[in-house]
């Protein structure tokens, strides 16, 4: 998740919020598993299949970390994707994740974490995702 451009990084947290203009650019610009993450993120259990099936496990990893599945964060840690555990643990409003991220100059991630923090704590979900 550290490769891609910041703009599109931007692009991505706007999704978060519901911004379906952007969804559909990243969708249409070469960043399907970037609007596949924030629909799943949202709650789509579509698009966290789409996830697995085309070769994006990290991602819905992701996902089901932030939801504070611990199987999943533990995936991410044996399968060294230390960074998206970082990140998880931030949407988790985990005070020493967030100073990491503002250590390393990755502030997009704050804003990112953010987002997705107030759009998970504003929701209630009722469906059921892979074991990991």
């Amino acid at each position: 998740m550290l490769d891609y451009p910041v703009k599109i990084l931007i692009a991505f947290g706007e999704t978060i919020s519901g911004n379906d203009e952007l969804f559909q650019w990243l969708l249409s610009n070469g960043y399907p598993e970037l609007a596949a993450l924030s629909k799943a993120i949202r709650g789509s259990e579509e698009a966290f299949n789409w996830l697995i099936k085309n070769g994006y496990v990290q991602y819905a990893a992701l996902d089901s970390a932030i939801d504070d599945n611990l199987r999943a964060y533990h995936w991410l840690n044996v399968n060294r994707y230390f960074f998206l555990a970082v990140l998880s643990d931030a949407c988790r409003n985990q005070q020493e994740a967030i100073e990491w991220l503002t250590r390393n100059d990755l502030k997009i991630f704050i804003l990112i974490a953010e987002k997705i923090r107030f759009y998970r704590n504003n929701q209630v979900f009722d469906h059921h995702k892979i074991h990991f």
